[in-house]
């Protein structure tokens, strides 16, 4: 048996890629997790919905920083808001966003700390 027996193609390669589409939203969601306050504004929102006035108190920023990240997030697809009265009630858009955000922490922290990574 020759190494090259288990080697795939180039062209084998290239058709289990995810097509550009695929990476260009990949990539912008990326983008937007990028930011600090937006990882933690999401990692908030990943356990519930949240009003702008708990975000605020919660993320030590300014309101009118809060309202720009949520309204980039929003833009970009990665959290909802319904109203409730008078109040905008925000959460993450769908389960995969949030278990993107809570994985990513959760790595970090065993970065952090040393801990074994998992499988």
């Amino acid at each position: 048996m020759y190494a090259r027996d288990n080697v795939a193609g180039a062209s084998d390669l290239q058709q289990r890629l995810p097509g550009d589409p695929d990476v260009e939203a990949a990539t912008q969601m990326l983008q937007m997790l990028a930011d600090p306050t937006r990882l933690r504004l999401m990692s908030l929102l990943g356990e519930g919905e949240h009003d702008v006035t708990a975000l605020v108190a919660a993320v030590g920023t300014t309101r009118p920083a809060v309202s720009q990240h949520l309204g980039k997030l929003r833009l970009a697809g990665l959290v909802s808001v319904r109203r409730d009265g008078r109040r905008a009630l925000y959460r993450t858009r769908d389960g995969h966003v949030r278990r993107l955000v809570a994985e990513v922490l959760h790595a970090a922290a065993h970065r952090i700390t040393g801990e074994p990574e998992h499988d």
